[in-house]
């Protein structure tokens, strides 16, 4: 069983170099987290019965400017939060492979592919 979901591009100020107030930034990962939850809900993704899962990430930034990976897997915690809520599978049995879109690719989005 494979499970592809396209997730929203995680916001800026998620970002660990946004220095966001701590009350902007806990709504800012309340929002996104459920976004990811709801949207990866109507892309078909139910409970999952399996005790590990790899996830692979393709981050497709929205613009040409370059991001770098590890910036963007921390922006991304709060919506892997909300795949977790949604998959019931807790994301410390997770593991990640993480990688960019092909040079030149935009759309603004995390492609992630589940497998058990």
């Amino acid at each position: 069983m494979t499970l592809m979901l396209t997730l929203p591009w995680p916001p800026a100020g998620l970002s660990p170099n946004a220095r966001t107030h701590w009350a902007k930034l806990a709504k800012l990962k309340r929002q996104y987290r459920e976004a990811c939850a709801w949207t990866a809900t109507s892309q078909g993704a139910r409970p999952v019965k399996a005790d590990t899962l790899h996830l692979t990430l393709t981050f497709v930034p929205p613009t040409r400017r370059q991001y770098d990976l590890d910036n963007a897997l921390a922006r991304m915690k709060a919506g892997l939060d909300g795949l977790a809520d949604v998959l019931r599978v807790d994301d410390s049995r997770w593991s990640l492979t993480i990688r960019k879109a092909p040079e030149g690719e935009v759309g603004g989005m995390v492609r992630v592919e589940v497998t058990p």
